[in-house]
């Protein structure tokens, strides 16, 4: 509410009266003060510059025995002059040494030594000066004579404590108050009605500008006055005016940035019928790695796929396909304002690097499945070949093994098929996982006591190292345990005989992990990026001869993903391979 302009005034000419009746009220104050100040002093030298006091004052009795007590007689004859009433205005009389002789009633030895009263009985009493110095900020007025009588030094000492001055001071601050209010009330009711007569144009003002920015330029604001608020008024009529004038005039490079968004898909570089480069965007030039300027022109950049003239000649659009270094591009050439003298054309280019790349893994994915299902069926039909053409002349042995060949063969194609169905309800989303609590610490146990045999075969030295206290954790426990035994038996399978695999698991923090370390042969640097794809294999001759699809790992990857956890390889200074998995205690929702 403050923000606004009517507030504003409000609030100036509020402060404005009230800074100024501050200003008068401690002017009068102060004035008050210093006129009670000088109208006492005023009063004391009158009183004490009457020749026929100074004579009293001075002049001793013949028979006088107590010089102080003289003076209070002589003193109280000129108290009604004096106004001393010994209660806001008191008397007092001292000796030449300060000591009080006579003091009102019950304020004996209670005497403060003020500036006048020290200057008086140190330096007064020898020059005839009376200390009657005023200060304005003092609480208090006082006056100090000094008398000479009889041979006697005495300080006439006269005190007022300001109380009929500071009462009138407060009936004043109270007047005063009362005045303020009174001023703010009239002020605010007075400041208000001007500031609507300020305001009332500028709201008006505020109207036209907020119907101009809404694209309405039917109605002009009235001027109302000739000031400065009407000259505003009117020369925003006139910039209202301009302003339509000019959007006219931009409706036709509207129209140049309406194809362009219509078309957009990435990188858009519109040219003229020169061929010149009149628009271009900052992705037009990543996707072509070349700097595109005002100079650039249309044969320099696409003249190989299509001229500039059978472009603007095209029915509709012409397509086309670009390489860059290693990226490719799709392209859309299309004119744009045909017939028009400012018309051009327009090529929008989109990156279609990752389609390539993904046709070409299925055409890979397709070409592996293919090989891999045709090995085994070729040597199940070779084998069966065999025996059907043997029938009965083949040793019992022989058939025996021939048909553990077949059976070997045919789990082989079936662990394939198996592979292939999880990978593709992984790709269909169709696959959901079977969340539960379990303890990770016994998932890991059961795969090392899974896998102990496998490894005393192979002579391999299996060990296990466990946090204490590894908790429960909420995950799919057979899809984690297929994980678990794809990478330990891996390390087995890769690991020549009489080799060391160690198995670790802990906590870090709201995550558990486990690691297989073993001093196998491991896996070449420029290969372990691709480690986790689809039937890749470092080495495909030993990975068939062990029963490997080179899909383990790629389906172990994509089952931590969906638990929102990490699987990967893990440098090492020692030979071998270190596989390191990382799982969230309390689910997938918190990774």
């Amino acid at each position: 509410m403050l923000r606004s302009l009517h507030m504003k005034l409000v609030m100036i000419l509020v402060l404005l009266i009230l800074s100024l009746m501050m200003v008068v009220g401690a002017f009068l104050i102060n004035s008050v003060t210093a006129f009670y100040l000088e109208d006492f002093y005023s009063q004391m030298a009158d009183v004490f510059q009457d020749p026929l006091l100074h004579h009293d004052l001075t002049t001793p009795s013949d028979e006088e025995e107590n010089g102080a007590e003289q003076l209070s007689r002589v003193l109280e004859a000129y108290a009604g002059e004096l106004g001393v009433d010994n209660r806001n205005r008191k008397l007092y009389i001292l000796d030449g040494s300060g000591v009080p002789l006579v003091s009102p009633d019950g304020e004996e030895g209670r005497l403060e030594y003020t500036e006048n009263l020290v200057f008086a009985l140190n330096t007064g009493l020898e020059t005839n000066q009376a200390g009657d110095a005023s200060n304005l900020s003092l609480d208090y007025m006082d006056v100090a004579i000094p008398i000479h009588r009889g041979g006697e030094s005495y300080v006439i000492y006269i005190l007022d404590n300001k109380a009929t001055s500071n009462d009138l001071t407060d009936q004043m601050l109270v007047l005063i108050i009362e005045a303020l209010g009174f001023g703010l009330v009239i002020s605010i009711l007075l400041s208000f009605l001007l500031s609507k007569t300020m305001v009332t144009p500028i709201q008006r003002l505020t109207e036209g500008a907020m119907r101009v920015a809404e694209g309405d330029f039917s109605r002009k604001i009235d001027v109302l006055s000739q000031d400065e608020i009407g000259v505003l008024t009117d020369t925003f009529n006139d910039m209202a005016g301009q302003l339509q004038d000019t959007l006219r005039q931009v409706e036709n490079e509207r129209n140049k940035l309406d194809t362009l968004f219509l078309h957009m898909t990435d990188g858009v570089v519109a040219f003229s019928r020169a061929g010149e480069v009149i628009h271009s965007n900052p992705a037009a030039a990543r996707m072509l790695r070349r700097t595109i300027g005002p100079d650039t022109a249309y044969e320099e950049l696409f003249g190989s796929l299509a001229s500039l003239e059978q472009v603007l000649s095209a029915d509709d659009h012409l397509e086309g396909e670009l390489q860059v270094r290693e990226r490719y591009l799709q392209l859309l050439m299309a004119p744009f304002d045909r017939g028009r003298a400012g018309g051009g054309a327009l090529v929008v280019l989109h990156d279609v690097t990752e389609q390539r790349k993904n046709e070409e893994m299925r055409r890979e994915f397709v070409a592996n499945v293919s090989h891999e299902l045709r090995t085994p069926l070729t040597n199940i039909r070779s084998y069966a070949e065999t025996l059907i053409d043997n029938t009965g002349e083949m040793p019992p042995d022989m058939e025996k093994k021939f048909l553990g060949v077949i059976l070997g063969e045919s789990d082989r194609m079936t662990h394939i098929v198996q592979d292939l169905l999880t990978l593709s309800r992984f790709d269909s989303e169709h696959s959901e996982l079977k969340l539960s609590r379990f303890p990770f610490g016994e998932a890991v146990k059961d795969i090392y006591n899974a896998v102990y045999m496998e490894a005393q075969k192979h002579d391999h030295a299996l060990t296990l190292a466990l946090e204490p206290g590894l908790p429960e954790i909420m995950a799919d426990r057979e899809r984690v345990i297929q994980v678990m035994m794809n990478i330990v038996s891996n390390s087995i399978k890769y690991t020549p005989d009489g080799g060391h695999i160690a198995i670790r698991a802990g906590r870090a923090g709201s995550k558990v992990w486990m690691e297989v370390d073993d001093d196998g042969i491991g896996i070449p640097e420029e290969d372990r990026p691709r480690i986790f794809e689809r039937f890749y294999r470092v080495d495909k001759a030993r990975s068939r001869q062990s029963g490997g699809t080179g899909l383990g790992l790629s389906i172990a990857k994509e089952i931590v993903e969906r638990h929102r956890g990490r699987i990967a390889l893990l440098d090492k200074d020692t030979p071998g391979l270190l596989v390191r998995l990382e799982l969230n205690i309390e689910g997938p929702g918190n990774g």
